[in-house]
């Protein structure tokens, strides 16, 4: 059936309308915001019509969806509660949704040691992995922002850069040692006053006084880290996704940890009420706190050098 094709397309549709917005559609899938258009304009393209229209309370269907809106609703609510009643035949597999740059570069380095201790137990993070995405909801979500869920770990934001570099600041002004270095941004940090970057850093510690906003612009952490580890330059970043990084020596922090600023959301974790009865995911879930602890432990004793 054609429709099985667009399915992906048609969810991308119905939570876009049902959330108000492709970025809330997004995050409920675990995917970018760029990727749920796409989905969006793959249909479009087919059907040869607009779907969406962006209004002042949110995104609203365009007079040819809003004739099979009801109907597309009613489907994915009973497609949502097929997936909840024959969940036990999946019950091996472990879904979750999580904040890019955290599974990306906290959960990925550490979940292979919980592979190897426990073979059978497959994931599907942020949409790919050993098993395809499920519809619904997922088993696990991760998010970094305000909101219910138990509490992982707050995280620190400091400047990090490559070796190299911070003989260059050590011969420079001694007192505005990073003007005119050269600086790396994350584009959240540009968007979003919940992620703190270079202007929030100088306006508490000094040592520049002019451009700090400017710099190259990257859209994830992944990327930046790659840019600082090749001396690139110097970014702001969550203490949490380098701290192998700093352990290995492959980055540094040209300044004392203390010159800091704290993150103001703490990473917190929800459970879907039914996966958490699973042993499975109760396996995950302990290994994931006793993971957390550790960080935070680790987040605390370097705060305080």
């Amino acid at each position: 059936m054609v429709t099985l094709t667009h399915l992906k397309s048609l969810q991308a549709v119905e939570l876009s309308i049902r959330k108000g917005s492709l970025k809330a559609a997004a995050d409920t899938l675990g995917i970018t915001p760029a990727a749920v258009g796409q989905r969006v304009r793959t249909l479009e393209d087919y059907l040869g019509a607009d779907l969406l229209l962006r209004g002042r309370s949110g995104l609203q269907p365009t007079p040819q969806l809003e004739h099979a809106l009801a109907d597309l609703q009613l489907a994915f609510a009973a497609l949502e509660r097929v997936t909840d009643t024959l969940d036990f035949q999946r019950i091996s597999e472990i879904q979750i949704v999580a904040d890019p740059d955290w599974a990306e570069l906290w959960l990925a380095p550490r979940i292979d040691a919980f592979r190897e201790a426990h073979p059978n137990i497959l994931f599907c993070i942020n949409g790919a992995g050993d098993v395809p995405l499920r519809l619904g909801a997922p088993d696990i979500r991760i998010d970094y922002g305000e909101g219910a869920g138990e509490l992982l770990f707050t995280d620190i934001f400091l400047p990090v850069t490559g070796p190299d570099n911070p003989r260059r600041i050590a011969d420079w002004d001694p007192v505005l040692q990073m003007e005119g270095m050269p600086l790396l941004h994350l584009k959240v940090q540009r968007e979003s006053s919940n992620h703190p970057g270079w202007v929030e850093w100088f306006q508490k510690f000094g040592h520049r006084e002019s451009g700090p906003d400017r710099g190259v612009h990257y859209p994830n952490a992944r990327l930046a880290l790659e840019a600082v580890r090749q001396n690139v330059g110097f970014l702001v970043c969550g203490l949490s996704l380098v701290l192998s990084d700093l352990e290995n020596g492959s980055i540094v922090n040209p300044f004392p940890a203390s010159q800091h600023l704290t993150a103001p959301h703490p990473y917190r974790m929800q459970l879907r009420p039914d996966a958490a009865k699973r042993p499975q995911v109760q396996r995950f879930v302990a290994w994931l706190r006793n993971m957390a602890s550790e960080t935070h432990s680790e987040i605390q004793r370097l705060r305080s050098l």
